[in-house]
């Protein structure tokens, strides 16, 4: 990757440093990634003492010190995710997160897991504006501003925006199959749930004059593993031509007991003021395919102005189509691999990588993965979350995604 455009990689020791092989924050372009922030206390090393409201406070605390280190505010924050150990936990959660933020809610998806690092009950990561960009000596245009809308048309919160735009990218919360005229869970089984967090979805997007078309990646985190085949027939009639990159979540519990819920990320081609209007929709979206890493009805990896996205690897053999043989070692390897190859395949490396997500049917397997993952990434710079799920499609122990700058932009080139 060029110099010109890198990723930077920062740490701060006055937030909780050496739990995982992984930078604290990672900026690329206009975004800094911040790794899922454990509810640890960074004098002691330690988790802090009390329940779930005392670990979300420390989970906040961790990430504002953090945004301090690199001149930023809790109000940059773009994306929230919270993942409990309980979702009965949310209430006592959504206390304190109002704490945090009084007046401006950033886009939200929050989720009860299987496990946490460190048996914790919450862990929290955050998705942070970079006005200034990463290009040196040259603050680009540092007075961008973040645009947060709603629309009638799909489910409104007190807790979080819809959607949240800053530079060329859209952020959507997740969305619940929530009916927004009667404010409750649509009636029928996992089709008619999917169905309806897509409708919401799409309201969103053409509330602010954008397209299923310009949807970059899309995350669906499922109750049941079992309705993976039913929300991916609701899923083809969405996407009947381009299909965006996609992460499948299983074995998760969301909000009202749903049984499936769905967040995007979507491209923002006129990008945010004060850029000029006059570049709308010039910027395209890139997808890209590998016979050297494992296919399914997603994009391996889809591109927009200065990052890739990459699905989601399961720990398949490309030629096979088959899961490795092995333990959580050679699956990680795999799935690693797999990455590697997408990334090469687009004239990358894996130093371009800024963030890899994990997910483990069995926390267990932590010690193992580090020891792969640290091969991959020696100097541990990519920001990092790592959760446990009750299951993964193929019967998996692992599954990992990844983001990726793309220093040279999508044309025409920005």
């Amino acid at each position: 990757m060029s110099d010109y455009n890198a990723v930077l990689a920062r740490n701060t020791e006055h937030a909780p440093t050496g739990i995982g092989p992984y930078s604290q924050t990672v900026a690329f372009s206009h975004y800094n990634h911040i790794s899922a922030q454990l509810p640890i206390d960074p004098t002691t090393g330690k988790i802090v003492a009390g329940d779930v409201k005392e670990q979300a406070g420390q989970c906040f605390k961790n990430i504002k010190v953090i945004l301090e280190s690199i001149d930023h505010v809790m109000d940059d924050v773009v994306r929230i995710t919270i993942f409990l150990k309980n979702i009965s936990d949310i209430d006592a959660v959504d206390e304190v997160y109002r704490t945090v933020f009084q007046d401006y809610v950033p886009t939200r998806t929050t989720v009860a897991v299987a496990a946490l690092p460190m048996d914790t009950l919450v862990q929290i990561e955050a998705l942070v504006s970079n006005g200034e960009g990463t290009i040196p000596e040259a603050p680009q245009s540092g007075d961008l501003i973040r645009v947060a809308r709603n629309t009638e048309e799909a489910p409104i919160s007190l807790l979080s925006t819809q959607t949240v735009a800053f530079s060329h990218y859209n952020n959507i919360s997740a969305q619940l199959p929530i009916d927004p005229k009667s404010g409750e869970i649509v009636a029928g089984g996992v089709k008619e749930q999917a169905g309806q967090c897509f409708k919401n979805v799409k309201s969103i997007v053409e509330s602010i004059d954008h397209s299923m078309d310009d949807i970059v990646k899309v995350t669906i985190f499922l109750k049941n593993l079992s309705d993976s085949e039913a929300v991916d027939e609701v899923y083809a009639t969405m996407f009947s031509g381009y299909v965006p990159a996609r992460t499948t979540v299983a074995g998760s519990v969301s909000p009202m007991d749903a049984l499936v819920q769905i967040e995007a990320v979507v491209s923002h081609g006129d990008g945010t003021p004060p850029q000029d209007p006059e570049d709308a929709r010039k910027l395209v979206i890139e997808a890209n395919n590998t016979d050297n890493a494992p296919r399914g009805q997603y994009s391996q990896t889809v591109a927009f102005s200065h990052y890739n996205h990459i699905s989601a690897q399961l720990p398949l053999d490309p030629k096979t189509g088959e899961l490795v043989a092995g333990g959580a070692k050679e699956q990680v390897g795999q799935c690693l691999r797999n990455i590697k190859a997408i990334v090469e395949s687009v004239d990358h490396g894996m130093d371009d990588v800024v963030k890899i997500n994990i997910y483990l049917t069995d926390m267990a397997d932590s010690d193992a993965v580090d020891e792969v993952y640290t091969a991959f990434f020696p100097g541990g710079v990519p920001a990092r979350r790592t959760v446990g799920v009750s299951a993964l499609l193929e019967d998996a122990l692992v599954q990992i995604e990844a983001v990726v700058a793309n220093a040279e932009g999508t044309p025409p080139e920005a």
